[in-house]
């Protein structure tokens, strides 16, 4: 049975009674956020006592949370080092492997030839026979001839080197669709599905759905060469490849000696959570860059068209469509992508805060996930609640902790008057948050030790210097993780508390880097088409 409101995106969708649960949902977050806020100001104006023991405390369950998140990033890097090493094609060819596909869509919008054909070019470098990849060039119409020719000169360079190259562009303004990378994944994802249907007649091949492992690449991806390997190994060998998304480490590495400080710390941070992640893999959802069965992406009418987290809301509408019956599991296993970079420090600083207030804009998930939750009752209660939970945690943590911690920890001691101010507690108050933030630094030495470890070979013209700063650049983690964290997703959860629905905001690609070498061909059938 499927649920017409699967494809729900906000509560102007609805009617009646669904319209009044369904915006209570969105109010919730920020409501959470603010409320914990405002009543910290309250409380230490009204009650100080109480919000000193409040600070404290909560002190305490950062520390505590602190420790347990860099044990699990810790596990997962050692976990991610050694799958790295791993001859992935030796563990594949112990499998019946033949009859599995690689459809790869890469969807792009204004970006730059050199950053579409990087990874084109690693695609192409793949340890994957190339008669068994469709890769779809997904070109957003309303780019203009700029991207036309852009998508042409790749069409062009790669005509001869995969047998299956599609070109698509999305048309503006189709009915029931909002601008963005959502609604053209979902529409370049039907025509590969139709070319798949087709290939029968065109080259003697039929493809059950059920073979093909679809992958949604951001354009500024690159793919390790066993990247295919790594997923079909998972595919082969977990229990329920259909009801199953395949989710790799994104490292931030391709422009990372380019970036400034700033955006380096909070672009290691986003690789950071999502290592801490993996270890999790029960409230593990998909991210940017994901892959997944082509069947389960078939079954739930592709990747959602009306509203902007489409690479997570993914995960969460194979949850729903199969009534509890659907998980992500962890590759941890990289693929390559860029920091946020601009044409000057300012632009700079705006796209990344753009950035994270579009990745914080995951916040429209929760209703749409408690709304399905409260729809279908075929999903068990404990799953219910379970990621209930973890959805309201996450999100609060998001919005409220580092704010918390660095910012508001101060107001009783301003606020709570000489009577207050007088008590051993007021004295003794920042003493302790202080001790407890010192040994929180654990964290901060984590982050150091392992972001350097990751870190790719610098390009020849790098300063020394350089060096120093990766190191002292996690300085920076308290303001960003207020800047470039708390405050962009304070932002995004206030708009969907007020009904202010955000759209897609593309980030802007540079890449100072040439163009790829041109890839030589194999010997294999040519199978090509272009569809608009």
């Amino acid at each position: 049975m499927d649920y017409p409101y699967l494809h729900t995106a906000n509560a102007k969708e609805l009617t009646g009674k669904d319209r009044f649960i369904f915006r209570l949902l969105e109010i919730t977050p920020g409501f959470l956020a603010w409320g914990t806020l405002l009543g910290m100001v309250l409380a230490s104006w009204l009650a100080p006592i109480g919000a000193a023991i409040f600070i404290i405390l909560f002190d305490l369950y950062w520390l505590i949370k602190t420790i347990y998140l860099s044990i699990h990033l810790r596990g997962n890097w050692k976990r991610m080092m050694h799958h790295m090493k791993i001859d992935w094609r030796e563990r594949v060819d112990k499998l019946k492997w033949d009859h599995v596909w690689q459809l790869v869509i890469l969807p792009f919008y204004k970006e730059p030839f050199e950053v579409s054909d990087g990874l084109i070019a690693s695609i192409a470098k793949a340890d994957w026979p190339r008669d068994r990849i469709i890769l779809v060039l997904a070109r957003e119409g309303r780019a203009g001839e700029e991207a036309r020719e852009v998508s042409k000169k790749l069409f062009e360079k790669y005509k001869n080197v995969f047998p299956h190259l599609i070109e698509v562009e999305h048309p503006a303004s189709l009915p029931n669709e909002i601008p963005g990378k959502g609604s053209n994944t979902a529409f370049a994802g039907l025509k590969a599905k139709e070319y798949v249907d087709n290939l029968p007649a065109q080259a003697g091949l039929r493809v059950p759905y059920e073979n093909i492992i679809a992958s949604s690449l951001d354009i500024d991806t690159q793919v390790p060469e066993q990247y295919f390997l790594v997923t079909t190994y998972h595919f082969l060998t977990v229990e329920d490849p259909v009801h199953s998304s395949f989710q790799p480490v994104p490292l931030y590495n391709n422009n990372i000696w380019e970036a400034p400080a700033f955006s380096r710390v909070v672009a290691n941070s986003g690789s950071f959570w999502q290592m801490m992640q993996q270890e999790r893999p029960e409230r593990l959802a998909t991210f940017s860059s994901h892959s997944m069965s082509f069947k389960a992406l078939v079954d739930v009418g592709f990747w959602q068209k009306n509203m902007v987290s489409e690479d997570s809301r993914i995960f969460w509408q194979g949850l729903l469509h199969y009534k509890g019956d659907y998980k992500s599991h962890p590759l941890s296993y990289p693929v390559y992508m860029d920091a946020n970079i601009g044409r000057s420090s300012w632009e700079t600083i705006r796209n990344v805060y753009k950035q994270q207030r579009r990745w914080a804009w995951g916040a429209e998930n929760f209703p749409y996930t408690v709304f399905g939750f409260l729809k279908i009752p075929e999903i068990s209660l404990r799953k219910k609640l379970y990621f209930t939970m973890v959805m309201v945690e996450g999100l609060w943590s998001w919005s409220t902790n580092a704010i918390l911690m660095f910012f508001l920890g101060w107001l009783p001691l301003a606020l709570g008057g000489e009577v207050f101010n007088s008590t051993i507690l007021a004295f003794n108050l920042p003493r302790a948050t202080r001790l407890i933030m010192t040994f929180a630094m654990v964290g901060i030495i984590t982050s150091i030790l392992i972001s350097t470890s990751l870190l790719p070979p610098p390009p020849a013209s790098t300063p020394k210097r350089r060096h120093f700063y990766m190191v002292f650049q996690w300085l920076l983690m308290p303001v960003t993780l207020i800047v470039f964290g708390a405050i962009p997703a304070l932002d995004a959860q206030t708009r969907l508390m007020l009904g202010k629905y955000m759209g897609f905001w593309v980030t802007p690609k540079f890449r100072k880097l040439p163009e790829a070498k041109p890839i030589q061909s194999e010997p294999v059938p040519i199978a090509r088409e272009r569809v608009s």
